[in-house]
This record gives structure tokens, sequence and C-alpha cells, in this order.
């Protein structure tokens, strides 16, 4: 078996365009979010949360960039949690926290790794189409 993309860069240009459509602003979002990978899964999922009141375009590309990571590692069978959940409830917020914490270690590498690759991706078309 030979190495698998999961289209890594067409579904980074996908979020770029879709953001810059949106909110040219949210690019530089782009940054922050390959910043953002070294704090583990935990605090990027939950950035989408900390925008949502003030800088809602800003969450949406957050949120987008989430769940296209979810939607790659589920073909990669890895089990990504992405809950709904609401800002204000702190129950939800901690269940969601929870499930993130109980994936094995090995899925944990995988998912930072590939999400480590599509910010990469998402990065490299932010400077191209900016």
């Amino acid at each position: 078996m030979g190495w698998k993309s999961y289209d890594l860069d067409r579904e980074a240009q996908r979020l770029v365009l879709a953001a810059k459509q949106r909110d040219d602003k949210s690019l530089n979002q782009s940054y922050k979010m390959r910043m953002a990978v070294a704090y583990g899964l935990e605090r990027f999922w939950g950035e989408h949360l900390r925008l949502q009141a003030k800088e809602p375009e800003k969450s949406a590309y957050w949120k987008e960039t989430w769940d296209a990571l979810v939607g790659i590692l589920e073909q990669a069978g890895v089990l990504l949690p992405n809950d709904t959940v609401n800002v204000n409830n702190v129950g939800e917020i901690q269940a969601m926290s929870a499930r993130l914490w109980q994936l094995t270690i090995d899925e944990q590498r995988v998912a930072l790794s590939v999400l480590t690759q599509l910010c990469d991706c998402i990065v490299w078309w932010t400077q191209r189409y900016k």
C-alpha cells in the first residue's frame, strides 16, 4: 500500500477560499492555526468557542478546519470527537474535552500530524490568495 494524501491540499484550498469569500480578514487565522497545533487538540478545538461571540467569521474558519480534520481522520480510521457544543454550557465543553483526552496516544499523534500538515497547506494557500 502506498502513500494516501487524503486530499489535504485540496481541502486546505477549499477552506481558504471559503474564508476569503466570507471575510478576507479571517485569513490571518491560518498562521494562528498552525501555531496552535503545538498546544494540542483540545486547545485547537476550543479556539472556535473563544472567537464565537466577538469574531464569528474567524470562529467559523476554525470550526470548518476542525470539521475538515474530523472528516479526513475518519477516512484514515481515526474517529475524532466533534460534539456540537454551546459556548455557555460548561458541562458540554467538559464532555467534549474529556472525549479528546480519551483518545489513545497513537490516535493523538496521528491527529496532530494530520492537523499539522493540513495547517501547513492552509498557510500555503493563504499566502497565494492574500
